[in-house]
């Protein structure tokens, strides 16, 4: 899984040795036009490379999501700089559907080799292609897709190997074409999106420690936002499995409202405020246009048009599939939405720094609207968060969410004097508290379990101690966290989601974000030795780039699953925070 994401809040690829092997265009959520990720041979790729490679460096520069990879051949070396342009112009951010590469020589006289095959609907469609003066043009597509290059357009159909005598510039652009001058555009480009990016940076918090990792796991949150609607997507890719032979390869370039509460904790803990604001517009927007009754999933632009399918013309991750496109989960029933929800916008009305924005009053009123919806659903059993697909319970996460956000309402009641805002939060938190207790809590071991009257554990309820459910009994916590390490443990000492099988068998795989929940619970209650060292860990689970996946397979240390996932990325900075020394 050694890929480095590239994107600008508009679309994001995946790289690898100078190959993008994964590109949908025009959005996030689109059909790939490369994607030899899913498919060597049909996918579809755009890649550089040379006939006598020696080795190969690939690598961020410095606090951006710019990537620079350096080619040592035995006639010279090369590198290659891979970005989508982003940043401020004319008061908004410039962010095309628009990829630039630019190969440089660095030593001797290396031959380059240029192959760009773009595909449509998802591989099942050729597209046609011809050459003009400067560029390389497709057909097919809903928008025209066009290579503008000065290197040997003959070159590149032919995919023959070219003498780097001079920089080479390729501009691949959907939509709108590049009609300015190649070269100034992009080195123009170039330095001002390392600038936005580096920029962007120096105005994050970071912690004293792990600033490297948790400055990259801010980047590539970044990048999972689609800017135009505000839709946080849970990850970049479809259907690479959980684990090897699991047909568990779910299409994940969606918004879960529940990743995208965690996503938003986790910016603002890095001092990123305009993300919230964009996705409470994206809120906003979904209940006005669908009502008060949450779907968990919906699309980048908002809507609910994910049907799930299996492509069966695709063979999938090393021939891993089944391929799907869209997310049975957008028909599931699961009401922690709406705890998670009033959680993810209360910090407009709750800040001061806000004062002025124009959302508080309609932020307000949907506080009220989510919290009535929590009343109405108090125990009505669901999905759960894991989006179980044939069992419906009384899920314990559901409740602690119903409980954490009829708790905020009431702290957001008291601030605004809004008195039965107030009353209404206090009494539906203490009703979902009683019912955690009385129906979910396990005496012996001393833990909150998955379900009302089940036994079996549920590693989202690590969570618990991070609300600050269990503050004032901190023995309770200290059995709770010992309960779940030990009892979803597996081979390799890291944690899965849950005990039990479900639709697809037993688990197998360690669900990453579930190792930080560990993490940072066993900090909160005073283990911060055995929590610094799991951290450390899965530090060394990440790849070239530093990102990190759904999944690591236990035996090997391998990354499985979706990824870039952003749920993995907030964990790692969460638990960053919580483990480091304090600046002061």
């Amino acid at each position: 899984m050694d890929y480095g994401l590239i994107g600008n809040c508009a679309f994001s690829a995946l790289i690898k040795n100078a190959s993008i092997e994964w590109l949908c265009f025009p959005r996030m959520d689109s059909s790939f036009v490369f994607g030899r990720l899913l498919d060597a041979e049909r996918g579809g790729h755009f890649t550089i490379d040379a006939p006598d490679v020696e080795s190969i460096h690939q690598a961020y520069v410095d606090n951006t999501n710019v990537i620079k990879t350096i080619f040592h051949t035995s006639r010279g070396a090369f590198s290659v700089t891979d970005f989508a342009p982003r940043y401020r112009q004319y008061e908004r951010y410039y962010k095309p559907t628009k990829v630039f590469r630019i190969i440089r020589a660095i030593s001797g006289e290396p031959l380059v080799r240029v192959v760009c095959e773009p595909v449509g609907d998802y591989g099942r469609k050729k597209l046609a292609r011809w050459s003009a003066s400067n560029h390389i043009a497709w057909q097919g597509l809903d928008a025209p897709l066009r290579l503008t290059t000065n290197a040997p357009l003959t070159a590149i159909e032919d995919g023959r190997p070219f003498l780097l005598d001079s920089d080479v510039y390729l501009a691949l652009t959907y939509g709108q074409p590049l009609e300015t001058d190649l070269v100034e555009t992009a080195e123009g480009s170039l330095r001002r999106t390392i600038a936005y990016w580096q920029r962007w940076v120096k105005h994050t918090n970071v912690p004293r420690d792990y600033q490297e990792p948790v400055i990259r796991s801010a980047l590539a949150l970044k990048l999972h936002q689609f800017e135009d609607t505000g839709a946080l997507l849970a990850a970049t890719t479809t259907s690479l499995p959980e684990f090897p032979g699991s047909g568990r390869n779910w299409d994940y370039r969606f918004c879960w409202l529940r990743d995208a509460y965690f996503t938003l904790n986790a910016l603002e803990r890095l001092g990123q405020f305009e993300e919230m604001e964009l996705f409470i517009d994206y809120l906003r927007n979904l209940c006005e246009n669908y009502g008060d009754e949450l779907r968990p999933v919906y699309t980048a632009a908002g809507d609910t048009d994910m049907e799930e399918h299996i492509l069966e013309h695709l063979p999938g991750f090393r021939g891993d599939g089944p391929v799907r496109i869209g997310n049975q989960a957008h028909e599931h029933v699961q009401n922690d939405v709406y705890g998670e929800m009033i959680l993810a916008v209360s910090r407009v009305l709750l800040d001061a720094r806000f004062v002025s924005s124009s959302a508080i009053a309609g932020t307000h009123r949907l506080v009220h609207r989510l919290l009535a919806q929590i009343e109405r659903r108090l125990e009505e059993p669901d999905a759960g968060l894991w989006e179980l697909r044939g069992t419906q319970q009384i899920h314990a996460f559901t409740l602690l969410m119903h409980w954490a956000g009829a708790r905020r309402a009431r702290e957001i009641g008291a601030a605004l004097g809004d008195a039965s805002l107030e009353k209404r939060g206090e009494r539906i938190e203490r009703a979902a508290r009683a019912l955690l207790l009385e129906k979910c809590w396990n005496p012996n071991p001393g833990v909150l379990t998955q379900a009302a009257g089940k036994t079996n554990l549920d590693a989202a309820l690590l969570l618990a101690v991070h609300l600050g459910f269990f503050e004032g009994d901190e023995a309770k916590a200290r059995t709770h966290v010992q309960a779940i390490a030990e009892g979803l443990a597996v081979d390799g000492g890291y944690l899965r989601r849950y005990d039990v099988a479900d639709d697809f068998g037993l688990q197998e795989a360690a669900f990453t974000v579930c190792n930080f929940w560990l993490v940072e619970a066993l900090a909160r209650v005073g283990r911060k030795d055995e929590a610094r060292a799991i951290f450390d860990r899965l530090l060394a689970c990440r790849n070239t780039f530093g990102l990190l996946s759904e999944d690591i397979l236990p035996t090997t240390n391998e990354l499985s699953g979706n990824f870039p996932q952003t749920y993995s990325h907030v964990g790692m900075i969460n638990a960053a925070f919580r483990l480091s020394r304090d600046w002061g």
